[in-house]
């Protein structure tokens, strides 16, 4: 089964949220054609108590962060999933504040989860490979899209992840769109069963980023478990765990 987390960063109902069904509604349709299980499951940053990371250092001793907030619950969402698709509004030229506080502190409490692991001397994390897409929409054109999309992208690097796009010509690095300086939370969805182009375009990129995630956490499972001497080595203990071939770290 692939396991595939939808995180919503947007704080509304609105067009991150539009967007990020369509793409879900794609990977359910990738695992259908291909006669694969799926699960999809739910995080969103509304009307979550999200802190910023104080750099307290205490999640070093276990991977768990001392403020007690809504980050446990969506880091463990995060953890279990094999591949995550970010739907993001542009805020002033980049992502919302919540989403920078929870992928701050899910980077340092993946030290903390794994340091016993690779043992005091080696600051490092396994790499869990995750598939990571990221959906990013704004009210203006050329107004932080792919600016917000790299952000993610260094997220899921930095992470031992794997950031992936849709199709060209209409997803290079990932999907973006504008809602054409229109304010309403239902504007994508409007202009795109109007026939506007650069929402038909939006949609279209969302979709096929999520299908192309689900076919290669798919590759990556397969292979992963075809590929046991490779998997055994620490560097891979999150990906074992998340496929049940590996011992829990913590």
């Amino acid at each position: 089964m692939i396991k595939v987390l939808g995180f919503c960063a947007s704080p509304r109902l609105g067009n991150s949220l539009y967007l990020l069904d369509q793409a879900l509604e794609a990977a359910q349709a990738a695992a259908d054609r291909l006669g694969e299980e799926i699960q999809i499951d739910r995080a969103t940053v509304r009307g979550k108590k999200l802190a910023g990371c104080v750099m307290c250092q205490s999640c070093m001793k276990d991977g768990v962060c001392i403020i007690k907030d809504d980050f446990t619950p969506m880091q463990e969402q995060w953890l279990a999933a094999d591949v995550i698709l970010y739907s993001v509004p542009v805020y002033h030229m980049g992502m919302p504040a919540q989403m920078k506080a929870f992928i701050d502190r899910l980077g340092n409490c993946m030290f903390g989860r794994y340091k016993q692991v690779f043992g005091p001397d080696m600051v490092t994390t396994p790499k869990p490979l995750k598939v990571v897409g990221c959906i990013a929409q704004g009210i203006h054109t050329v107004s932080g899209q792919e600016s917000t999309i790299i952000q993610v992208v260094n997220h899921a690097l930095i992470n031992g992840c794997i950031p992936v796009t849709g199709d060209m010509w209409e997803s290079y690095i990932g999907a973006g769109g504008w809602t054409l300086n229109e304010e309403g939370r239902d504007a994508l969805k409007k202009l795109y069963d109007q026939g506007q182009e650069d929402a038909r375009v939006a949609v279209e990129s969302s979709r096929s980023l999520a299908t192309r995630a689900f076919e290669i956490a798919l590759l990556i499972r397969n292979g992963a478990l075809n590929s046991p001497k490779v998997l055994n080595q620490s560097t891979y203990v999150a990906l074992a765990e998340r496929i049940g071939k590996g011992q829990a770290a913590v």
